[in-house]
């Protein structure tokens, strides 16, 4: 579920680009409902209507939210007011990007964390009035498509990550049942880069102590860093017992040959509650090196969990 302004953030992100958190949207929701205000009085007073109409239209407006204030339509059904036209906001081409596969929400919610969070944008240049049509842009050979499309750094990609249990009912055979998948993609050029979040909002979910996530950013890379926000099926059929096993798969692909260390760390309250370390080394496949974490014992913790 998402409020007010987190839809209104979400619906600017999507029509231009642009990220503000729910905070910005409520501080200039308030800015242009006092704006607004002045406006509206200024028509009311301009009225050729009897006194007693006017403080009525005047009282009504002062009982409104900022958000029924700024909206025309409320405006116009409880003062009668036409509202003061404005000019169309422009539309860009941008989309949310697709599902994750075999997991349900969209990966809208996987986002690389930004510094500020907005930048000054330059004037818009005036329009063309004829051109010549062009050919889709292909980005330089030198970035990957999946840079900035995907949960991947320069260096290192994520392809698949699973937290799932099972119950092997015979020697070939296996009950499991997943909680978590992100699942492998295969972005093109002409799908929309991640959106941009920033990291600030998240500071109090992690501890802030030597090692937090705040220090974790700064030390970089901060392309690095990507927020994922996922729902977990809990609804397993399969019996808890001493058959079960609770584990954790993950894998990854880099263009260069070096030993990674994998950290997971659970954190309730903003405080860490358990961290579990892992090696591992490459293994060249096409070219490429892959490394693969499979079938990690799970924490206790995370299991009663």
């Amino acid at each position: 579920m998402y409020g007010r302004n987190e839809l209104i953030a979400r619906y600017i992100k999507l029509r231009t680009g642009k990220t503000r958190t729910r905070k910005q949207v409520s501080s200039h929701i308030q800015v242009l409902a006092r704006k607004k205000v002045r406006e509206y009085q200024a028509s009311i007073k301009a009225m050729n209507v009897d006194q007693a109409s006017k403080d009525k239209a005047l009282q009504n407006m002062a009982a409104m939210s900022s958000a029924q204030i700024v909206s025309a339509t409320a405006m116009q059904s409880k003062l009668g007011i036409t509202p003061i036209p404005q000019a169309p906001y422009p539309g860009t081409a941008r989309f949310w990007p697709g599902p994750l596969p075999g997991q349900p929400g969209s990966s809208q919610d996987v986002k690389p964390f930004a510094q500020p969070s907005y930048s000054i944008q330059p004037p818009v240049p005036p329009p063309i009035t004829s051109y010549e049509p062009l050919g889709p842009l292909t980005p330089p050979a030198t970035i990957p498509v999946w840079q900035d499309r995907t949960i991947a750094s320069s260096k290192l990609r994520l392809l698949e990550y699973s937290a799932f249990v099972e119950v092997q009912r015979d020697p070939e055979t296996y009950n499991k049942h997943l909680f978590v998948h992100i699942g492998q993609t295969n972005p093109s050029y002409n799908d929309p880069l991640l959106e941009a979040v920033d990291i600030r909002q998240i500071y109090d979910k992690f501890p802030e102590k030597k090692g937090g996530l705040k220090e974790l950013f700064e030390k970089g890379p901060q392309n690095a860093f990507f927020l994922v926000k996922f729902w977990a099926d809990l609804n397993s059929n399969i019996q808890d017992g001493p058959g079960a096993f609770y584990g954790v798969s993950s894998q990854y692909t880099s263009s260069e040959n070096v030993t990674i260390t994998c950290s997971t760390k659970v954190c309730s309250f903003g405080k860490q509650v358990v961290e579990k370390v892992e090696t591992e080394y490459a293994r060249l496949e096409n070219g490429r090196f892959v490394y693969r974490i499979h079938r990690s014992p799970m924490c206790e913790y995370m299991i009663n969990f």
